[in-house]
């Protein structure tokens, strides 16, 4: 069973935004925490991406 989280941090997740325009088959994903209060907009962070094999950017999805 998973905790649930508590007061405003919560789990988002990161996904490239490359990789995904490519049209190449997978996705590149990341799960991470932010404090929504303080940072409400999307999270945007360069990441690593395994089958580009290069540093893109990942932006927040949902």
């Amino acid at each position: 069973m998973s905790k649930k989280a508590k007061g405003v941090r919560g789990q988002v997740i990161l996904e490239c935004t490359e990789h995904k325009e490519s049209g190449m088959p997978g996705t590149s994903r990341y799960i991470t925490t932010k404090n929504r209060k303080n940072s409400p907009e999307r999270l945007e962070l360069k990441k690593y991406n395994p089958i580009l094999k290069r540093y893109t950017i990942h932006r927040e999805i949902k």
